[in-house]
C-alpha cells in the first residue's frame, strides 16, 4: 500500500476504544504562512528555527497528464532538463550550489506536478532562491542537453520499468488499463518511442508554456528571517513577467464504467503471476477521500491488515499484497492486488481477492481494526512531519492535488472521524464487482499463440489530450564566464547542535545509549546483537535472515497476530533485520505509547517462539522473494557479491541463503542461533527521540531489566579475513532490460586508522551525483540512471563496491569507464576544491541522517556494534573535514585497490557484444538458471 502523503494536522486527538484504553495520538499542526505575488507565483512559508537547514520546493502544476499527444514522458523529461544549464548557471550548477555546500536535490514528476526540491545549510538560502528563479526565467533547452538528458531519462526507464519483474506492471499497466479517456492513464516515466519523436522545438514549446510564476508553488520551510526570505522572493521572481497566454487546462472527463473487464498482461522475467483489481475513485479533494484511505489501510496497512492477514499469512496464497487509493486532481483510482506465492495461480489469487472486497463491502468494520487503521495513518502522518522536507511536501500535495494548503491541516482531522459506516458505504459506493478492471499479469511465456492481450510496454492513447500551443517564446542561451550574472553570497553559518548521547550499562550488561533529538512526540529504540550473516553455519546460509524473518512472528505466549494487532493498534512499527555482522531490532512509536510498545519489543527479543509453522511460511516467503530477485539484475548482483569478495570466510555466503540452503535450516537452528546471539550483555539499546536520558533509561530497564544474563561469557565475533582472489563473472539473465555492472572488493574495518581517508576517498569517487563515477557514466555519456559507489567498513573487515546499471549493450563500456576512474584516484589527488565540496557533500548527509530520531538510532547503534564510542556522533565531522587530499591517494590504493576488484556483470550475455569478453578474457558466464552463490564457482554442476 502507498500511504498517502497526508498534511500535517491541526492538533487533534483520536481517541481509542475505551476498553483498549490506550493514550491519545496527538498530531500537531503545520504552522505556515501563505501569499502570492503580483504576477501569480503562490509563495507558502514554514519556520523552524531549531534546525541548522532549509528546504526550497518549487512545485509547477504541469506533470504527465500536461504530456502533449505522441510525447509521453515529456514533465518527467523537464525534471531532468531543470538541473541542465541556464542564462548564468552552466550545467550541473545545482548540485554546486546544493551538494558542494552540503546539501542535497532532488525533484519527481507525478500525475499532476514536476516538483524539484533542495535541502541546504540555512545560509545558502538566497542563492537558492535565485537558483530557482534562474530555471524558471532562463532555462537553456540546447541540442547538447535534450540529447544527453533524454538519454539519462531512456537509462532510468530500463531500470524501473524494463529489468524489474513488475516494472511494467506498475508503471505502465494498471493506469493504461483503468482509464479510458483522462490523461492519468500514461504513465509520468513515458516511453522510448515517444522520447525518441520529440524534438527541440517541443521542448521548448513546453517549457514556455507550462514554467511560469502562475504555474508553480514555491514552498520554503526551516531555519530563516521571514522579512528577509519575503524581500528575497520578491527580489528574484517579482519581476518575472506573467505571460498573457492562458495554461492550457485539461478538460477530459473520465466516463463511468459500465462493464467489467478482465486483461491478461504478459512481461519477461516474471517469476511469479500477479492480480490486480481496479476501480475508479474520486479527485483527492473529494469528501471521500479520507474513507478511501482508511479503507486503503483496512486492506493492505501492515501484518494486520485483511490482505496481509488473510492471503499472506494464513492462507499462504500471496507472497505480497498491495493496495492504494490513488486520488488525483482531476480523477482517482482504488485498486488492490497481489503477487502469488510459488505453485499459485492468477485464477486462484483473483478468487481470493473478490472474496476479500465482497467481505469489506458486506459488514463494516469492527471498531478495533479501525482503529489500528486509523491509528496506522496517523502515526505515519507524525513521521513524515519529523523533517522540514516533510512538511514542506505535505503543503505542497495539499496544494496540486486538492487545492489548498490548509488541507494539509485538516485531511488528518477528516480521517480520525471516519466511521466504520463510512468504510462501508466507500466500499459499497466504488468497489462494485460491475464495474472492476482485472489485470493478470503474467510471464510472456504463458501468452498464448495469436494473443490480443495488452502489450504491456506499448503507451497509451493519445486521444483527448491537449496539444502544444504555438509560442514565440525567447530561447535562452548560457552566457559567457564573464558576462553572467554570479549567485548571491552565502549568509553566516548557522552551526548544527548535535544530540548528546547518554551510556548507561543495565545490571543484566545490557548496554543502554539514550540521545533526546527532538520534541516531537517520537521515539525510535532500537536494539542491536552482534552476529548477522557472519554467524551462519556451514552448510545453513541465510539462518540469521530467517531468524530476524521469524523472531517477531510470536513471542511470550503472543501469537504472531497477537503482536501484529498491538503494536499496530499503537501506532507502532516493530520489525527486524539482519546485516552481514549484526542483527537488530526497530521500534518506531509515539512517545505516549512507548512503554507499552518497548513491553512487545522486549518479549520479542528474550522470548520468541519459532513456532514450526511461523518457519514453514517464513521459509516459502524467502524462497519466493529469491525468485523475484533471482530476475533483477541489481537485486542478483548484490547476491553474488559477498560470496565472490569473502570466499572462504564466515562472510563467503548469501546473506539470503539459496533454494538448497534455505530448506536446510529447522526450529532447532533459530533458537540454538537466538540462545547464543541474542543475550542482554551482546546487546546495545539505543533510544532517540523525544525522551530524556532520565526517561530513556527508565523505559529501558522496565522492558529489558528482567532480561537474565546466561552463564558464561558471550560469543566471540567471527573471524573474516578475505584473501580470494578476484574474479570476472557474468550472470546470463536472457530477456531483461538492463545489466548490472559492480566492481566490488575487499576494504578496511571500521577501527582501521585510515577509516575516514577512506570514507572520504569513496565520496570523490561515486558519493553523490557530482562525484566522479556519475559524471563519467551519468552526465557526460547517459550511459546510467545514476553510477555511484559504497564504502561499507565493518567490525572485521569491509567491502568496497562501485555499480551502475545500464543498456546491456553497453556493460562494457561501463565497466571500463569505472575501472579507469578507480584507478586514476589511487594516482593522483583530487583538486583542493573537489576535495572541499565532497567533504561538505558527506557532512551534510551524515547531518540530515541524525534529523530524524530513527536515523539518529540507526547511527548510534551501528557504532557500538562495530565497538566505536558514542562520543564519535560529535566529532565525526570534524574527522572528515581534516582529511587531506595525499590522504585521500593513499586511501584509494589501501582501501579501494582496484588490483582486488571483481567484476560482476548480470544482464542478458546474448546482448553483451564481443567487447565485454576481448576486455575481460578471464570472463565466466553463468546461466541464471545454474547459479550457485554458495558454491565455490557459483555454479552448480549441470
Amino acid at each position: 500500500m502507498r500511504l498517502p502523503l497526508l498534511a500535517l494536522a491541526s492538533a487533534l486527538v483520536l481517541a481509542g476504544a475505551p476498553a483498549l484504553a490506550r493514550p491519545a495520538i496527538v498530531v500537531p499542526p503545520i504552522r505556515f504562512a501563505e501569499h502570492h505575488l503580483a504576477n501569480g507565483l503562490q509563495v507558502l512559508e514554514s519556520r523552524d528555527v531549531t534546525t541548522p537547514n532549509v528546504t526550497i520546493q518549487m512545485w509547477y502544476h504541469v506533470g504527465a497528464k500536461n504530456d502533449p499527444p505522441g510525447r509521453s514522458g515529456f514533465a518527467h523529461l523537464f525534471e531532468h532538463l531543470m538541473f541542465k544549464a541556464t542564462r548564468d548557471m552552466p550545467p550541473e550548477e545545482m548540485d554546486r550550489l546544493t551538494e558542494d555546500v552540503g546539501g542535497m536535490n532532488n525533484a519527481f514528476t507525478a500525475d499532476d506536478t514536476t516538483a524539484f526540491y533542495e535541502v541546504v545549510p540555512a545560509n545558502q538560502l538566497q542563492r537558492l532562491i535565485w537558483a530557482e528563479a534562474e530555471r524558471m526565467n532562463s532555462l537553456v533547452v540546447d541540442e547538447a542537453n535534450f540529447h544527453s538528458e533524454r538519454a539519462v531519462v531512456e537509462e532510468e526507464l530500463r531500470q524501473r520499468v524494463l529489468a524489474a519483474p513488475y516494472g511494467r506492471l506498475f508503471y505502465l499497466d494498471i493506469a493504461r488499463d483503468s482509464f479510458s479517456v483522462v490523461p492519468y492513464r500514461r504513465p509520468p516515466i513515458g516511453s522510448i518511442a515517444n522520447l525518441e519523436a520529440a524534438d527541440l522545438a517541443d521542448v521548448r514549446a513546453f517549457h514556455a508554456i507550462y514554467y511560469r510564476p502562475d504555474d508553480a508553488t514555491l514552498v520554503v520551510a526551516g531555519n530563516f528571517d521571514p522579512r528577509q526570505l519575503d524581500a528575497w522572493i520578491e527580489k528574484y521572481f517579482g519581476a518575472t513577467p506573467r505571460p498573457a497566454a492562458p495554461i492550457p487546462q485539461v478538460t477530459a472527463v473520465e466516463p463511468a464504467r459500465t462493464t467489467s473487464r478482465v486483461v491478461d498482461d504478459y512481461g519477461p522475467n516474471v517469476p511469479l503471476p500477479a492480480v490486480v483489481i481496479t476501480w475508479l475513485a474520486p479527485p483527492a479533494a473529494s469528501p471521500d477521500a479520507a474513507a478511501l484511505q482508511v479503507l486503503d489501510a483496512v486492506l493492505t496497512a501492515g501484518k494486520s491488515s485483511r490482505l496481509y492477514d488473510d492471503l499472506v499469512y494464513k492462507s499462504e496464497l500471496a507472497d505480497q499484497v498491495f493496495s492504494s487509493a490513488d486520488l488525483h486532481l482531476k480523477a482517482g483510482l482504488f485498486y488492490a492486488g497481489l503477487i502469488l506465492a510459488g505453485g499459485k495461480t492468477a485464477d486462484q489469487g483473483l478468487a481470493a481477492l473478490r472474496s476479500e472486497i465482497a467481505r469489506v463491502r458486506a459488514a463494516p468494520v469492527g471498531a478495533a481494526e479501525l482503529e489500528i487503521a486509523k491509528n496506522q495513518i496517523l502515526a505515519q502522518t507524525v513521521r513524515e512531519r519529523e523533517t522540514i522536507q516533510g512538511r514542506a511536501n505535505a503543503l505542497g500535495d495539499a496544494v496540486v492535488e486538492e487545492g489548498d494548503p490548509n488541507r494539509a491541516n485538516t485531511d488528518v482531522a477528516s480521517v480520525a472521524a471516519v466511521t466504520p459506516a463510512d468504510v462501508q458505504r466507500v466500499a459499497l459506493k466504488y468497489l462494485d464487482p460491475k464495474t472492476e478492471t482485472v489485470i493478470r499479469y503474467l510471464p510472456a511465456t504463458a501468452r498464448p499463440a495469436g494473443a490480443l492481450g495488452a502489450a504491456s510496454a506499448a503507451p497509451a492513447s493519445d486521444v483527448g489530450l491537449v496539444p502544444l500551443p504555438p509560442t514565440n517564446a525567447p530561447v535562452a542561451t548560457l552566457l559567457p564566464p564573464a558576462e553572467r550574472q554570479a549567485p548571491p553570497p552565502a549568509g553566516p553559518p548557522v552551526k548544527a547542535v548535535l544530540p548528546v548521547p547518554a551510556t548507561r550499562t543495565l545490571a543484566n550488561g545490557l548496554e543502554v545509549v539514550v540521545a533526546k533529538s527532538s520534541d516531537l512526540p517520537l521515539i525510535a529504540a532500537d536494539l542491536f546483537v552482534p552476529g548477522g550473516a557472519a554467524a551462519d553455519p556451514p552448510g545453513k546460509s541465510g539462518l540469521g535472515d530467517l531468524v530476524s524473518d521469524v523472531i517477531t512472528e510470536g513471542a511470550a505466549g503472543r501469537s504472531a497476530e497477537e503482536i501484529a494487532r498491538s503494536t499496530e493498534a499503537l501506532g507502532a512499527d516493530l520489525e527486524a533485520s539482519s546485516s552481514s555482522e549484526h542483527q537488530a531490532l526497530a521500534l518506531s512509536v509515539l512517545a505516549p505509547q512507548a512503554s507499552a510498545a518497548l513491553a512487545i519489543m522486549a518479549d520479542v527479543a528474550e522470548r520468541p517462539t519459532f513456532a514450526p509453522q511461523e518457519l514453514e511460511r517464513a521459509r516459502k516467503q524467502a524462497l519466493d522473494e529469491l525468485a523475484v530477485a533471482y530476475q533483477q539484475p541489481g537485486e542478483l548482483a548484490g547476491i553474488v557479491d559477498e560470496p565472490l569478495v569473502f570466499a572462504g570466510t564466515p562472510l563467503g555466503h548469501a546473506q539470503d541463503g539459496t533454494p538448497a540452503s534455505l530448506p536446510a535450516i529447522g526450529r532447532a537452528d533459530l533458537a540454538t542461533y537466538q540462545q547464543t546471539w541474542w543475550r542482554p550483555d551482546n546487546a546495545i539499546l539505543v533510544v532517540t527521540g523525544d525522551v530524556t536520558p532520565e526517561r530513556g533509561f527508565a523505559l529501558a530497564q522496565q522492558a529489558f531489566g528482567g532480561w537474565t544474563r546466561p552463564p558464561g561469557p558471550p560469543p566471540a565475533v567471527p573471524q573474516v579475513a578475505p584473501s580470494a582472489a578476484p574474479r570476472q563473472v557474468a550472470v546470463d539473465l536472457p530477456g531483461t532490460g538492463q545489466a548490472a555492472v559492480v566492481l566490488s572488493g575487499p576494504t578496511i574495518s571500521r577501527s582501521d586508522p585510515g577509516y575516514y581517508q577512506a570514507l572520504v576517498a569513496d565520496q570523490v569517487l561515486g558519493g553523490g551525483y557530482s562525484a566522479r563515477l556519475n559524471q563519467d557514466v551519468r552526465v557526460k555519456r547517459g550511459l546510467s540512471y545514476g553510477a555511484g559507489s559504497e564504502l561499507s567498513a565493518m567490525r572485521q573487515s569491509g567491502l568496497f563496491a562501485a555499480q551502475a546499471q545500464t543498456r546491456n549493450e553497453a556493460a562494457g563500456q561501463v565497466a571500463d569507464l569505472m575501472a579507469a576512474d578507480i584507478a586514476a584516484l589511487a594516482g593522483s589527488p583530487p583538486d583542493p576544491e573537489e576535495l572541499a565540496n565532497r567533504k561538505s557533500a558527506l557532512v551534510g548527509a551524515y547531518g540530515r541522517e541524525l534529523a530524524t530520531a530513527a536515523g539518529l538510532a540507526d547511527v548510534l547503534g551501528t557504532l557500538a556494534v562495530e565497538g566505536v564510542p558514542p562520543a564519535e556522533l560529535d566529532v565525526w565531522p570534524d574527522k572528515v573535514q581534516a582529511v587531506t587530499a595525499d590522504q585521500v591517494v593513499g586511501a584509494a590504493r589501501a582501501a579501494l585497490d582496484p588490483r582486488r576488484l571483481s567484476l560482476i556483470v548480470v544482464g542478458d550475455a546474448s546482448k553483451f557484444g564481443p567487447g565485454l569478453e576481448a576486455a575481460h578474457p578471464g570472463l565466466t558466464i553463468i546461466p541464471v538458471s545454474r547459479l550457485d552463490p554458495d558454491s565455490p564457482t557459483l555454479a552448480r554442476v549441470p
